[in-house]
C-alpha cells in the first residue's frame, strides 16, 4: 500500500515548472531537449587520486536525484559512474606512508600506484579510494553502474574515438586556443601515451601514420616504440577531449559539473564545443553545482587543502535519510555548509519538521512550500519505493533530548534506547532510534560544544555547597519537597513552579538556574531544567536535599 502523503505529490504533466523541485525541473528539461527516449543515460565520475570527499559526493547525489525524477515520470534510466583511474599520479598523496617510495610512481597511471597504507591488500591506491565510495553510497540509496576507465582504455575500447580525435586535431586546437593565453604548440596531440617500458606519460609522440599507429619517445627512460592503438592500450585522450568523447560514446543525456568546470572557457564549455564540432553530437543537459563548506572551516572542501570530510564521517552524525535531505533540500547551484557544531541540533529539528509536513502532522507556510517539502522528503527516502515508507509518521526522538538522555546514561546508546521503548510502534521506529542514538553519541564525543556536555554529580561537592547563598539552598530544597509531594508534574507545570519558588525565596532567574545546574552537573548552564529534573527525578531530589 502506498503512503497517502506520497499520492498528494505525484507530478502532473501540466504542472507549472516553478512548482516543481529542481530535480523534477531538470528531468523535464532532459526529456524536452533529448526527446522521448526508451532509456536516458545520466553520468557522473571522478579521478580517484585522493579521498572522495563530501564535496565530490554532491555530484553523485545530484545525478541520482535527477535519475529518480526521470524514473518518477516512467522513464528507464542508466546511471553510470566513471572512475578516471587511468589518469596519472601527479603528486604524492598527503599522509600516505613511504612518500619517497611513491615518488617513483609519479606520472604513472594511478591504477598502477600501490596503496602504501595497506601493502598487504595488494590493491592500488586508486582501488582503495574507489572501494571506499562503492561500499558506502548504497547506504544512502545510490547504486550506479561503475565504469573503470583503465579497463576501457587498456581494452582499446576508445581506439576509434582516439583515431578520429587525432584526425580532427587542428579543429580541437582551434577550439582550445580560444580560451588560452598561450596557444598550443603546433605539434600538440589530443592523446598522451604511457611508455611501454617505464609506464610514465613523459613521452613525446613523434609520428601518427593515420592508420592507427603511434610512434613515441620517452623522456624518462629513452625508450622508443610504435604501436597500433587498436591493439595496445598505451594511449589515452587528454582530459578536455576525453570528457566530451565519453558523452558521445555512452550517449549521455545528463551530467552535472562543479563550479570550477563551469566557467567560460572551462572544461565544460570547451567540451560542449568539441562534441558538437568534432563528433557532430549534442552535449548532455548540464547542471552546475557549487562547493560545500565544513561549518567553521576556511572554505570549500578539497583534498589538496587537507580539509577533507567524506560520506563516512557525515553518516557518523546524520542518518542516511538526513544526508539525502541535506542535498535534496538545497539547489545544486547554492553553496552550503555541512554542520558538525551545535547547528546539527537545528538540522535534526528541521528534518523532523519536513517529515511532519509530509505526513500531514504540520502545515507549511503556504501550499507551494507544502508541496516542495513533501517532494524533498520523498527524494530523501533511501529506498526509492515510497510504498516502503511507514503509513503513519515514524517516532521522532528529539536529537537534543536524545543527547541529554545519552549523557544521563553515561554515553551508553543501548541503555538510552530503553528510555523510549513505550513510544516505539514498529521496527522502523526501532531502527531509526538506534541509528539516531549512535549519531548522537558520535556527535557528543567528537563535535558537541562543551555547554552541551555534562555529567550528573553523585553528590554535592563542598566547594559547590559553600558557593551557594542561603536563598539558593532554600530554593533547591523547596524543589525537592514539591517533587516528593506531587507525582503528576510535567515540564511545563514544573517550570511554572520554579518561578513561584524563585519569588518565595527572592531569587532572580540567573541565580536560581545557576544554583540548580551547579548542584546537578557542576556547570553554570545545561539542558532545559524542568524536563531535565523530571528525567533524573530521584537523583535530583537527593542532590537538592544535600545542599
Amino acid at each position: 500500500m502506498q503512503n497517502k502523503a506520497k499520492q498528494k505529490t505525484d507530478q502532473k504533466a501540466d504542472e507549472p515548472a516553478d512548482t516543481l523541485h529542481w530535480a523534477d525541473q531538470t528531468a523535464a528539461k532532459i526529456i524536452s531537449e533529448k526527446g522521448d527516449k526508451k532509456k536516458y543515460t545520466v553520468a557522473s565520475g571522478i579521478t580517484p587520486s585522493g579521498t572522495v570527499h563530501i564535496g565530490n559526493f554532491r555530484e553523485i547525489i545530484t545525478t541520482e536525484l535527477v535519475a529518480r525524477s526521470l524514473r518518477r515520470l516512467g522513464k528507464k534510466v542508466r546511471f553510470i559512474y566513471s572512475w578516471d583511474d587511468y589518469d596519472v599520479l601527479r603528486k604524492v598523496p598527503k599522509n600516505m606512508p613511504k612518500p619517497e617510495f611513491l615518488e617513483k610512481f609519479l606520472r604513472m597511471p594511478i591504477v598502477d600506484t600501490p596503496d602504501t597504507s595497506d601493502e598487504k591488500s595488494g590493491k592500488s591506491y586508486a582501488r582503495k579510494n574507489e572501494e571506499a565510495v562503492e561500499n558506502i553510497i548504497p547506504k544512502v540509496g545510490i547504486n550506479p553502474e561503475f565504469i573503470y576507465q583503465h579497463k576501457m582504455y587498456r581494452a582499446c575500447k576508445y581506439a576509434e574515438q582516439m583515431h578520429h580525435a587525432i584526425l580532427m586535431r587542428q579543429k580541437i586546437i582551434d577550439i582550445l586556443n580560444k580560451c588560452r593565453k598561450e596557444p598550443l604548440d603546433e605539434d600538440w596531440m589530443p592523446v598522451s601515451v604511457f611508455c611501454g617500458q617505464c609506464k610514465k606519460d613523459t613521452t613525446k609522440i613523434t609520428d601518427y601514420d593515420k592508420n592507427n599507429s603511434i610512434s613515441y619517445k620517452c623522456a624518462s627512460c629513452g625508450h622508443e616504440d610504435s604501436f597500433d592503438i587498436r591493439k595496445k592500450g598505451f594511449a589515452k585522450l587528454k582530459w578536455r577531449i576525453d570528457w566530451p568523447m565519453r558523452w558521445g560514446y555512452e550517449d549521455v543525456d545528463f551530467e552535472p559539473g562543479g563550479k570550477d568546470h563551469s566557467t567560460v572557457g572551462g572544461s565544460r564549455d570547451t567540451g560542449a564545443q568539441i562534441i558538437k564540432e568534432v563528433w557532430d553530437k549534442e552535449p548532455p543537459v548540464y547542471l552546475m553545482y557549487d562547493f560545500i563548506r565544513i561549518k567553521g572551516g576556511s572554505g570549500k572542501i578539497s583534498s589538496s587543502s587537507g580539509e577533507v570530510v567524506d560520506l563516512y564521517e557525515v553518516l557518523e552524525i546524520y542518518e542516511p535519510m538526513m544526508v539525502r535531505w541535506l542535498f535534496a533540500g538545497t539547489r545544486p547551484n547554492a553553496e552550503f555548509a555541512i554542520s558538525f557544531d551545535a547547528d546539527a541540533i537545528k538540522l535534526y529539528e528541521d528534518f523532523d519538521k519536513c517529515e511532519r509536513i509530509y505526513y500531514g502532522e504540520e502545515k507549511a507556510k503556504n501550499e507551494k512550500e507544502d508541496t516542495n517539502q513533501r517532494r524533498i522528503y520523498e527524494l530523501s527516502a533511501v529506498d526509492e519505493d515510497l510504498g516502503r515508507l511507514p503509513e503513519k509518521i515514524p517516532y521522532q526522538p528529539s536529537f537534543r533530548h536524545l543527547c541529554n538522555v545519552i549523557l544521563m546514561n553515561g554515553m551508553d546508546a543501548e541503555k538510552s534506547i530503553s528510555f523510549y521503548e513505550k513510544q516505539l510502534k514498529d521496527e522502523f521506529d526501532r531502527q531509526r532510534l538506534k541509528t539516531r542514538a549512535v549519531c548522537a553519541v558520535n556527535w557528543l564525543k567528537k563535535y558537541a560544544p562543551d555547554e552541551f556536555k555534562f555529567v550528573i554529580q553523585d553528590e554535592v561537592a563542598d566547594e559547590t555547597r559553600n558557593k551557594l547563598s542561603g536563598e539558593q539552598k532554600k530554593a533547591l530544597k523547596d524543589i525537592a519537597a514539591v517533587l516528593k509531594k506531587r507525582q503528576d508534574w510535567n515540564d511545563e507545570k514544573l517550570h511554572e513552579e520554579f518561578y513561584i519558588i524563585m519569588q518565595n525565596n527572592r531569587l532572580d532567574i540567573k541565580d536560581f538556574f545557576k544554583a540548580a545546574y551547579n548542584v546537578l552537573i557542576n556547570k553554570d548552564r545545561g539542558p532545559k531544567l524542568a524536563a531535565f529534573v523530571l528525567e533524573i527525578k530521584e537523583k535530583a531530589i537527593k542532590l537538592f536535599e544535600q545542599v
